[in-house]
């Protein structure tokens, strides 16, 4: 994107709180299971991961101007959790399907499944 007076190139500064709530707004979209259940799922969120219920529910509104580092921590361990275990169940997925069409060649499917795995582990590990 270009300044419309200078012509010059502008980059836009995210800071640590629009990416954690980029982040809450994934994990509640992922966890929810139908229209009205964000509170619960902020609630299973909160059970299984140890994040504040109203730091999750401020973030996802958009009222947190800023977030702790720690939390900001948590939050993307959290949400690399979560894709860990989507993936998780994306290669489950494969391989009952490898089992019913034992004639169908899923090994593409299931290189790319592996190999965002292994990105992900990289991720949680540094």
């Amino acid at each position: 994107m270009k300044c419309r007076e200078s012509q010059h190139q502008e980059r836009k500064v995210s800071s640590s709180a629009t990416i954690a709530a980029g982040y809450v707004r994934r994990m509640v979209e992922k966890e929810t299971k139908g229209w009205g259940d964000q509170n619960n799922a902020m609630s299973r969120l909160e059970r299984r991961y140890g994040l504040p219920f109203w730091s999750l529910n401020n973030l996802r509104t958009g009222r947190a101007k800023t977030v702790e580092a720690g939390l900001f921590t948590r939050i993307r361990s959290a949400y690399l959790d979560l894709c860990e275990r989507e993936i998780a169940k994306l290669q489950h997925e494969l391989s009952v399907e490898k089992a019913l069409n034992p004639d169908d060649d899923l090994s593409d499917i299931e290189a790319e499944a592996l190999a965002l795995a292994e990105k992900i582990a990289a991720k949680k590990a540094g």
